[in-house]
Order: structure tokens, then C-alpha cells, then sequence
């Protein structure tokens, strides 16, 4: 850039005062630094922007011409100034998360992320913990929204949201019929399950320790909506979270199966951060909004 912001604040200081000592002065400058200032970006672009009569400096038509423009760099620079003072701007993110957060949760906090004053843009991505936590690790995602516990030395990992599984079948399917299933009835039942490497299916894995080798697992999908509407179809019975399953389970589609006592499908969503990333304002304002869902 061939003038500086310096100079330009000379050069209204200059159009203000119309004496260069009173610019300096108000710009707690020396007369000549204000002078040479002043004549450095006249000079870079071969212009006068001043008629100079003895020590008054009256502006041309070229200066009249160019001081708006000016004054208005200059207060977009002094907000910019503030902004990165005060880093509560906030801005464009780039927001991973796990299938069941992406599908259900996501959407809505986009919506209330972008109805900011600047209006910032979201982007989201929607993979499994183990690709969202790559992702992060990578700095290609700003933030990821898991629901798998995860360990890795390069993340920090925050618990967010509590939730639960829920093992569920048609409303038709002969289960649907029991008050609640034992150990027997879930090892001899058909299963539609999520893939290996997902939160739901490590959570759902550990609520049926024990019984894992002798589980008859007929489906594995990657998409929540694929295994509802498989369950749905009577193929199996499959193990979900609420929070994917409420609109089933009101319309009737689906229901809820007992489990017993000791199986336990509690798990918990977790914010994830590089540990070596900036904490920004932007990113700030999105962990704030997806604390709002806990209350």
C-alpha cells in the first residue's frame, strides 16, 4: 500500500485545522513529522491536495474530492481497531458435529448463530466422532460437537449436553408387547445398529457389555434415519438417541423398549478444541448458544 493510515490522518487533521502546527498538535506530532507526512502522500501520487496560502493550507478541489473518502476509511479502520481490541466480533465458523447433534441439534443453533448483528456465515460438517476429531485435530474445523468419548492429546474435549439411548422396535414387533426386555430377549433379537467408529454405537456397545459376541446384528448403518425406518419395516430392533426418536415415538411409528435396570445407555455430548487454537469471539458465541439447550 503506498500510503500509510498516518498520513491520511494528517491529511484530515490538515483539512480541519487548515494549519499544519494545530494538525500536529492534535495528532501529538512535531510540525516538520506532520509536514513531511503530509508531503510523502501528496508526492507518492504526484497530487497537491492543499492550495497553500503563507501558513494557512486551504483544500483544492481535489482534496475537497477526496476527504468523505477518507473519513470514511478511516472510521471503518478505527471500528476494525476496536473489534480487535475488544475480539467480540464475531465472525464466519466452521462447525463439525456427529450425526445425531448435526441432524437434530445443529440446524437451529445455526440459525440462531447467524441471526447475529454481523450476520455470519456457518458452515457444518456431519461425520462420525472419529472424522470429526481428525478434522479438529487438522484445523480444518473450528469447533466439533461429538458424542463419543474420545481421548487424544491434541484435543481438549468438554463435557456439553446429557443424553441417552434408547433400544426401540416397531410398534408391531412382538417386543413391543413386553413390559421389559431381559438379558435373553435382547441377545436372541434381530439388531439394526450404527457403525463401528460412532458415538451412538460405542455408547451402545457399552450398555450391552457382556452380550456383544452373541448379539445378532443384521444391519450397521451409518445414518440414523436409515436404521429408523429399517426398524420401522419390522427388520430388527434397533438402539438410538431420544433425542433422534421423539417425533417416532409421539406419531406412534415407533416405541420405547424397557431394558433391564443394570444396562445403562447414558452418555454424554462433548464440545472439541484444538488445544493450540484461538478461542474467538465467534467461537465463544456458539458454545453459549449450545449451552442455552441445557437449560
Amino acid at each position: 500500500m503506498r500510503y500509510s493510515f498516518r498520513q491520511l490522518e494528517v491529511f484530515l487533521a490538515a483539512a480541519h485545522f487548515q494549519n499544519i502546527t494545530k494538525a500536529a498538535d492534535s495528532l501529538a506530532m512535531s510540525q516538520s513529522a506532520a509536514s513531511s507526512a503530509l508531503k510523502e502522500l501528496e508526492n507518492q501520487f504526484g497530487i497537491q491536495l492543499f492550495d497553500r496560502v503563507g501558513k494557512r493550507l486551504q483544500l483544492n478541489e481535489l482534496g475537497r474530492l477526496y476527504r468523505p473518502k477518507v473519513e470514511s476509511l478511516l472510521a471503518q479502520a478505527g471500528e476494525l481497531e476496536q473489534a480487535f481490541l475488544q475480539h467480540t466480533e464475531v465472525g464466519a465458523l466452521k462447525v463439525g458435529a456427529t450425526l445425531t447433534i448435526g441432524n437434530y441439534l445443529a440446524v437451529e443453533l445455526m440459525a440462531r448463530y447467524m441471526n447475529s448483528d454481523s450476520h455470519p456465515r456457518v458452515s457444518l460438517e456431519v461425520a462420525n466422532t472419529r472424522t470429526i476429531a481428525q478434522r479438529v485435530i487438522d484445523f480444518e474445523l473450528d469447533i466439533g460437537l461429538i458424542e463419543g468419548e474420545l481421548q487424544s492429546p491434541e484435543l481438549e474435549v468438554i463435557p456439553w449436553l446429557a443424553d441417552e439411548l434408547v433400544v426401540f422396535c416397531a410398534a408391531d414387533h412382538p417386543l413391543a408387547r413386553q413390559k421389559v426386555l431381559s438379558d435373553d430377549d435382547l441377545r436372541t433379537a434381530t439388531w439394526i445398529m450404527r457403525e463401528s467408529g460412532s458415538g451412538t454405537r460405542q455408547t451402545a456397545d457399552r450398555g450391552l457389555h457382556g452380550l456383544l459376541p452373541d448379539l445378532n446384528i443384521l444391519l450397521e448403518l451409518e445414518h440414523t434415519e436409515a436404521i429408523k425406518r429399517a426398524v420401522e419395516a419390522g427388520l430388527g430392533i434397533g438402539c438410538l438417541s431420544r433425542v433422534c426418536l421423539e417425533d417416532a415415538f409421539r406419531r406412534g411409528n415407533l416405541v420405547e423398549l424397557a431394558v433391564p435396570e443394570h444396562r445403562r445407555f447414558d452418555r454424554q455430548f462433548y464440545f472439541i478444541l484444538h488445544k493450540q487454537k484461538y478461542r474467538s469471539a465467534g467461537i465463544d458465541r456458539w458454545m453459549a448458544l449450545c449451552r442455552e439447550l441445557e437449560s
